[in-house]
């Protein structure tokens, strides 16, 4: 046998007892973005501070303690669930704030302290981490929180005071909103009654009585162009939300235009704005595919405009949230893509 030989088999023996590399097999995705948990929670908080600063402007220091008083609840209620409970501090992360946040644009300019920590907690222990934390609430906690004040404690709920600019030194006085005078005339059987005489321009910059972060929407488009800027959220559910209640509202106008108030009214009034681009685009509580998407944003629709036009409540964009919260799962059964070569059975989820 050659040296050459030799060499050979040492140099094929040496390569065999090598450790063969291990494979590590793990679920999609396999690339990491530069999206995280806080980058986007905190993303969202920026985006609401128009809505926020444009209720401060026109409802003065009674709007900036409710949303003083709702963030801290929601903080406060985080973290003494997950000391009790013995969890990770989460606080940080950005999600409690923005429910907190959340919850206080949508409620009136100077409610009781009381009703705004009850919101706080009942958002977070009932609505989030009972469910098992973020990522597992079936709900939108804000939303939820607010139907839960909306029906227990209605009349510190109904109160809205008029604009009163923080500057202006006139002190608050409370009158209704354009979806109450609406809801009142449709009641008594006075058609649109004062809803006619809406300003949009006023409509339009928040000049009118409502919920803190509802009233401005020019403030909201600007923090939601920069959330769809962001791509943190996508067109689908707020355009499909938004544009059923504006087709649906703009048919019954077209009917009966003293019956029905026209579309531009109900696009500027109410929560409709900060619902469809601030609560229905909920990464947990909404569709995962583009087609649920426009799915759950018609059905939000369609509910908010049937609740707005022959419901008790005069604004319905909260409940058709939470209602369409409850059909995600079944929309996402139904919109699933079919994996790459099989094919779809009818009737099979």
């Amino acid at each position: 046998m050659t040296e050459q030989t030799v060499a050979e088999k040492e140099e094929k023996k040496g390569r065999l007892e090598e450790p063969t590399p291990k494979l590590i097999l793990t679920s999609s995705p396999h690339v990491l973005g530069e999206y995280s948990i806080e980058r986007i929670m905190w993303s969202v908080v920026l985006a609401l501070m128009p809505g926020a600063l444009a209720g401060l402007y026109f409802f003065g220091w009674s709007a900036l303690q409710v949303i003083v008083v709702c963030i801290a609840s929601a903080l406060g209620a985080e973290a003494l669930f997950q000391k009790i409970s013995g969890q990770r501090m989460t606080i940080r992360d950005g999600s409690a704030a923005v429910t907190g946040l959340l919850l206080a644009l949508t409620l009136p300019p100077g409610s009781p302290w009381w009703l705004s920590v009850i919101g706080g907690f009942f958002a977070i222990m009932i609505c989030k981490q009972l469910y098992g934390g973020l990522g597992y609430n079936p709900f939108n906690p804000a939303i939820m929180a607010r139907v839960f004040l909306l029906i227990a404690f209605p009349l510190q709920m109904t109160r809205w005071p008029v604009p009163h600019p923080i500057f202006s030194g006139i002190d608050a006085k409370t009158g209704a909103t354009p979806l109450g005078d609406l809801q009142v005339a449709r009641l008594t059987g006075k058609g649109i009654g004062k809803a006619v005489e809406l300003n949009l321009w006023d409509a339009f910059i928040g000049n009118i009585g409502g919920s803190i972060g509802e009233v401005s929407a020019l403030a909201l488009l600007i923090g939601a162009a920069y959330l769809i800027y962001k791509q943190y959220i996508t067109w689908h559910i707020p355009l499909s939300m938004i544009g059923t209640v504006m087709v649906f509202s703009g048919i019954f106008w077209m009917m009966n235009p003293d019956k029905y108030a026209n579309p531009l009214f109900h696009l500027l009034t109410g929560g409709l704005i900060i619902g469809a681009f601030f609560m229905a685009t909920d990464m947990v509580t909404c569709p995962v595919t583009l087609k649920g998407q426009l799915i759950f944003g018609f059905g939000c629709g369609l509910i908010t405009v049937i609740i707005r036009m022959w419901g008790g409540y005069p604004e319905g964009v909260s409940f058709a949230i939470v209602l369409m919260n409850i059909a995600t799962p079944l929309i996402d059964m139904y919109t699933r893509p079919v994996r790459y070569g099989a094919k779809r059975v009818e009737g099979a989820s």
